[in-house]
């Protein structure tokens, strides 16, 4: 067999980050080999001519391997789908001794590009290892197609919490012969609405079960998920957010109104050393409003939201893959699981609501160990968000003016333009947990056919959804209207 030693040379190591490849100038004394996978594991890693792991990677795998429950923190990028994907294929080497149809590993995701992604991961690396089965449920496809993929063994499913409550609740899926119960961006279910189907979801596998949550970041209150789903969970935190920013130049540019935005946007995309760009948007409808106005403008530009059907949303993130696509205009579904290298400016045509999206936002360039242009648009109402993502990152965003499309708003001295009279607010979500799985109960005389979903769930009117829109009444699909499914298979 080939090893990991054999392909080593002089150059700089190669290091596993997912679907991107990252190179290092330091020496890793650490390889593949040194974490005990399994050969057949190790030949489809070396197959994709990596020999180190990322800092993630080298932290969890042995203590997956050793069958530990692990909470870690990892920012998107840092290769944390190899992290839990190859101990994950690592156990399914050995069979079960349980003889049922259902998953041995369950990975929830929050949207269906970040469960594309790791689909795509288990069936990278898992090439070599007979028949294991991939299956995604993310809704969108009929339900006898699900059906069917479900009647039949599968290994590893992967899946968005909403369409796999709805299997689970008509007894189409066994978790007898579960072993492994993955949360992969955590933070982000969070503020989707999704940990309380989460929840549930957890208390339909087996207590023997090992629990991997990975978040972005471990406050107060993903370590209370953690205490309730995970058993004595060792913690792994890897490098912080500020050095995760450092090969990204942040620059800000204030803004009067609408029409000096859209100057702006048209002015940097015209800049020769863009090669592609993401445009983020607050809603879904500004998303395609703007994509259709740069497409008229002459820019190569499509819009990427959670209305899309789940075939739409493939081939415009084949275009950009492609290179056939030089701006992609977005919500912010598009700030976890993309993965595209020749990303090199992102612009925040609005801010994002949480400080820690506006980190996965910009976290789109600068892929692979290049550097990357993030640029944020800002008015005077939107002071406190930028004080709010200045104290998350540690860093100030310096402004930056553009001859002959000078704002006429003027900041004051001192840093964001925030008003010296602005207490410097710390960042904090509106979100909260549950043990016992209750979300807001409204008001007395509120009738379940307003409040509650065909769940039996109920939430309070007039909330905003993790895309900043506005949510009266009855709760609506964070995946919007269309949803697929996915198969994956290996030999």
């Amino acid at each position: 067999m080939v090893t990991a030693r054999k392909i080593a040379c002089d150059c700089p190591a190669r290091i596993l980050h997912d679907s991107a490849v990252f190179f290092t100038s330091q020496e890793n004394n650490v390889s593949f080999e040194n974490l005990n996978l399994h050969p057949l594991i190790l030949k489809a890693i070396i197959d994709s001519g990596y020999t180190s792991p990322t800092p993630i990677q080298e932290k969890a795998i042995p203590e997956l391997l050793a069958g530990h429950d692990v909470m870690a923190s990892a920012q998107t990028g840092t290769g944390k789908t190899a992290a839990f994907m190859l101990p994950a294929l690592h156990r399914l080497a050995t069979p079960s001794r349980t003889h049922s149809r259902g998953p041995r590993v369950l990975v929830l995701t929050p949207t269906r590009e970040l469960a594309l992604q790791v689909s795509s991961a288990a069936a990278k690396y898992g090439k070599h290892l007979p028949r294991v089965r991939v299956v995604s449920i993310l809704g969108g496809m009929p339900y006898p197609l699900q059906n069917k993929l479900l009647s039949q063994p599968v290994d590893i499913l992967v899946a968005t919490p909403g369409r796999l409550i709805d299997h689970i609740q008509r007894g189409r899926i066994d978790f007898s012969r579960l072993e492994m119960l993955v949360l992969d961006e955590a933070d982000r279910m969070l503020d989707m609405g999704f940990i309380d189907d989460v929840a549930s979801i957890a208390a339909a596998t087996p207590e023997s079960r090992q629990t991997l949550l990975f978040s972005a970041t471990l406050d107060s209150e993903i370590e209370n998920i953690g205490t309730q789903l995970l058993n004595a969970p060792r913690r792994i935190q890897v490098a912080s957010q500020k050095a995760r920013l450092d090969n990204i130049e942040q620059r800000l540019h204030y803004v009067d109104d609408v029409s000096h935005k859209n100057r702006l946007l048209d002015h940097l995309l015209r800049d020769i050393t863009l090669k592609q760009a993401i445009v983020f948007t607050a809603t879904k409808r500004d998303a395609d409003t703007l994509a259709d106005s740069l497409s008229a403008q002459g820019h190569e530009a499509a819009a990427l939201h959670g209305d899309m059907s789940q075939r739409d949303r493939n081939r415009t993130l084949t275009q950009l893959r492609h290179g056939g696509l030089r701006v992609l205009v977005a919500t912010d579904v598009a700030a976890r699981g993309i993965d595209v290298a020749g990303i090199t400016h992102v612009i925040n045509f609005d801010l994002p609501k949480f400080a820690e999206d506006y980190v996965h936002r910009i976290g789109r360039t600068g892929r692979a160990g290049a550097s990357g242009i993030a640029v944020s648009f800002a008015s005077g109402k939107d002071n406190v968000s930028l004080k709010k993502i200045e104290h998350f990152t540690g860093q100030r965003i310096a402004s930056h003016v553009i001859p002959g499309l000078e704002p006429r708003f003027k900041p004051r001295a001192g840093g964001s333009g925030m008003p010296r009279n602005t207490p410097n607010v710390a960042h904090k979500r509106s979100r909260s947990w549950s043990p016992d799985n209750q979300r807001h109960v409204p008001a007395a005389g509120s009738a379940r056919g307003d409040w509650g979903d065909s769940r039996g769930r109920s939430f309070s009117a007039n909330r905003t959804d993790a895309r900043g829109n506005t949510v009266t009444g009855n709760r609506s699909s964070p995946f919007g209207n269309g949803r697929a499914d996915t198969y994956f298979r290996s030999k």
